[in-house]
């Protein structure tokens, strides 16, 4: 377990939730903080800057410089963070550790862990095991790469005492794994992979080397939960007399996908189990998140959640948004914001979820080398496409071979060439294979603009059917 206690000087690069969340972390251990920023000071929030005055923490900002590393013992960059970062380049040649935030927690949490990760579903499997776990009584820490930062888990609030978590379910993310040291979840779940970071992973090859080493410090006792449906999960490599188990399609699942629901059947949490979950009437009745139920029903049933508060958590449950989330139908075309479907897996899951033509709205800042990837499902389910921002060179040259393309400056005139494309008993899905951040703020103000656009098309569309009815007189 590392200790940076009193004595050790620590630097934190990156700012953001994350980053915050180490410094308050450090400081309560009573290490030296410098945190090494790359925004200017004006850019930064008031409360920020008043926090790291309250504790006593040194602020380099308007970039990375080597000064900041000078007699460090330690440095910690937030994921976000290039690793290649001159600064980061630095400190390893002069010899400091330079870790992660999972190495940091790692023999610290005295508490069950179950980690999720993988190239899409994370958000909604985390969320859903939470809210089973917690139906079942249990009080569970739910954060990560989402909500609320995993060191958040250790500390004290000013007004409260620490508060006490029973089990923690964390989503990780590739960046996260890369420096997660010792780190070790009770619970490892490997959802799937597909193209993802590749802008800095490289290579497939590492970006799934990245996800594997979530199982690398298993030991026996513990559970790995595989996708038996996906080839290249199936190679990860699993630490022997560590239980792996599956969910899938495959007859060899113990969470077996069915078109309703989902049936558990083998020995899990120690003994034969056979029980089905329906999911009809549920949130989670689509052909994505009956994977994603599948996945989060074995972990709570391997952490000993029982049956009952299983299907209840099932029918309380509410997806993330911008996730396969239906907006609308205007003029018998079916809307649905997939906003946060920003690699091509999640696209090629979202059209297999479709019925009917679609008309997909895609593009943005890519991740990928390669969007042909894309083909098959496209010349399956597609028969227009929209495309919009950095990527649409990129995608048109991959796949213009097989459908209409039409080029769309912003999101709402994306909606509208969508809409008029699609026609009656057409379905307009918002899937865009891309990052957002050349036209957004994030996945969730894309979503937000898409669903704004479509609730404007909606309400024209109400307006004209009034004006075309007969008056009363």
């Amino acid at each position: 377990m590392l200790d940076p206690g009193p004595g050790t000087k620590v630097v934190v690069i990156g700012l953001g939730s994350s980053g915050l969340a180490t410094v308050r972390f450090l400081r309560q251990l009573g290490a030296s903080v410098v945190v090494s920023e790359s925004r200017p000071v004006e850019a930064l929030g008031r409360a920020d800057l008043s926090l790291l005055d309250r504790l006593g923490v040194e602020l380099e900002s308007g970039g990375h410089t080597g000064k900041c590393i000078e007699d460090a013992d330690l440095v910690v960059p937030s994921p976000g963070v290039p690793l290649d970062l001159d600064v980061l380049v630095c400190a390893r040649e002069r010899g400091i550790p330079v870790v992660g935030e999972l190495a940091l927690a790692s023999g610290r949490l005295k508490m069950p862990v179950i980690a999720v990760t993988g190239s899409n579903g994370k958000t909604t499997v985390t969320g859903l095991i939470g809210t089973l776990l917690e139906t079942g009584g249990l009080h569970p820490f739910v954060g990560g790469n989402i909500g609320r930062p995993l060191l958040e888990i250790f500390l004290s609030g000013e007004r409260k005492k620490k508060e006490k978590f029973e089990v923690a379910v964390l989503e990780l993310s590739s960046f996260q794994l890369e420096l997660s040291g010792d780190f070790r979840p009770d619970i490892g779940i490997l959802l799937n992979l597909s193209p993802d970071h590749l802008d800095r992973h490289g290579t497939m090859e590492r970006y799934a080397a990245a996800k594997a080493r979530l199982f690398a410090c298993q030991r026996a006792g513990d559970t790995a939960i595989l996708g038996f449906d996906d080839p290249l999960v199936m190679e990860t490599r699993v630490v022997a007399d560590v239980s792996m188990l599956g969910f899938g399609e495959k007859e060899s699942a113990q969470a077996r996908v069915l078109p309703d629901g989902v049936r558990l059947h083998g020995v899990i949490h120690g003994q034969m189990v056979d029980e089905s979950y329906p999911l009809a009437g549920t949130r989670l009745n689509s052909r994505i998140n009956r994977f994603n139920a599948a996945a989060a029903i074995l972990a709570a049933r391997v952490a000993g959640c029982p049956p009952q508060a299983i299907a209840e958590g099932l029918q309380r449950f509410t997806p993330p948004a911008h996730r396969m989330a239906e907006v609308a139908t205007v003029g018998g075309v079916r809307f649905i914001n997939d906003s946060k479907a920003t690699n091509t897996g999640a696209v090629i899951a979202a059209l297999e979820s479709c019925d009917g033509p679609v008309v997909l709205i895609c593009g943005g800042r890519s991740k990928e080398r390669d969007f042909r990837v894309l083909r098959e499902s496209v010349a399956a389910r597609v028969k227009h496409l929209v495309l919009i921002g950095e990527a649409a060179d990129a995608l048109e040259e991959a796949l213009g071979d097989l459908v209409p393309s039409v080029r769309a400056a912003t999101m709402e005139e994306a909606v509208a060439k969508a809409a008029a494309l699609a026609g009656e008993g057409g379905t307009v899905l918002l899937s865009p294979a891309c990052a957002s951040f050349d036209m957004f703020a994030g996945y969730g103000q894309r979503g937000e603009v898409f669903e704004n656009a479509v609730r404007a098309l909606q309400s024209e569309k109400r307006k004209e059917e009034s004006e075309g009815e007969p008056g009363d007189g």
